[in-house]
Parts: C-alpha cells; sequence; structure tokens
C-alpha cells in the first residue's frame, strides 16, 4: 500500500532547495493521489511536471497501480501551512472560525501561533476605522484569499 509518509519523503527531497514547498497529500481509494504544492513565487506547470515524473518514477507501478494529479494550491483551495499565510500578507482573506462565524480583513501578520486580521468597520458612508483580530490556528476552520477584481 502506497502511504502518505512514502509520497510526502518524495515530496520533500524533490522540493528541498527550492523555493517550493508541499501543502497537502490526499491519497484516496484505490490509490488516488493527490498532491498539491506551492511557491514563494508561484508553481509552473513545470513545476508541476517535474514533481510528477519525480514520483512516477520513485513509485513502483508493478507492485501497486495508483493514479497521480499533482497541482499547484490554487486560489479557491484553503490555505493550510504556516509559509502560505507569510506569503500572502497584505492580502486580503475569508475566515471561518471552528464556531462557525465569518470574518474577513487584511492579513498583516502571521507566526507559528496565528494571524492578525486588519478589518475596516464602517461607522457611516465616509467614515471608517480599523480594528485588528487575533486568531489562534486552532481557532480557524478554513482560511481562503478573497479575490477582487476591482482596483
Amino acid at each position: 500500500m502506497i502511504t502518505e509518509k512514502q509520497v510526502t519523503g518524495l515530496i520533500k527531497e524533490f522540493l528541498d532547495g527550492s523555493d517550493k514547498f508541499l501543502i497537502e497529500v490526499l491519497i484516496k481509494p484505490l490509490n488516488h493521489i493527490m498532491v498539491f504544492i506551492d511557491g514563494d513565487h508561484g508553481v509552473t506547470i513545470d513545476d508541476c511536471k517535474g514533481l510528477s515524473r519525480h514520483l512516477e518514477q520513485n513509485l513502483d507501478r508493478e507492485k501497486e497501480d495508483f493514479d497521480l494529479m499533482v497541482s499547484s494550491a490554487g486560489a479557491d483551495r484553503p490555505l493550510k501551512v504556516l509559509r502560505q499565510y507569510k506569503k500572502y500578507i497584505g492580502k486580503n482573506l475569508e475566515i471561518v472560525t471552528v464556531s462557525g462565524a465569518k470574518t474577513e480583513g487584511v492579513l498583516v501578520f502571521a507566526d507559528r501561533d496565528g494571524i492578525k486580521l486588519e478589518q475596516e468597520i464602517k461607522k457611516s458612508k465616509k467614515e471608517s476605522e480599523k480594528k485588528e483580530l487575533d486568531l489562534k490556528f486552532n481557532e480557524i476552520k478554513s482560511a481562503k484569499i478573497v479575490i477582487s477584481f476591482k482596483k
């Protein structure tokens, strides 16, 4: 049986020394392996192809068949690791807390304990004030980048 630990080790071996990093490895029934990576300066198709080839060469199909998908962690996927949060400082995030509350704000800080969001609270049509919200990682159910096409 192909294990997450085995796949993760191969991925880390391949990405070591690059600006790319592992976000998540999912192994579904029938050995459907899904790998999500990110990079400090983005991820290209060539990055995904290179990692896919590395995994294909190091996992034995003769022993056990598998289906492999390697992808970048797209904007629609939740943030999972601290390095992603640090990459997106200055960006607007939508947070769903463990209690189910939704909140939004600009990510201004992230460390191993949690994050700090800056929120704009409207007082009137023309007046607003900024408020900071500290959240521990264990309070966050999901965090996604808010994509806006406004300037």
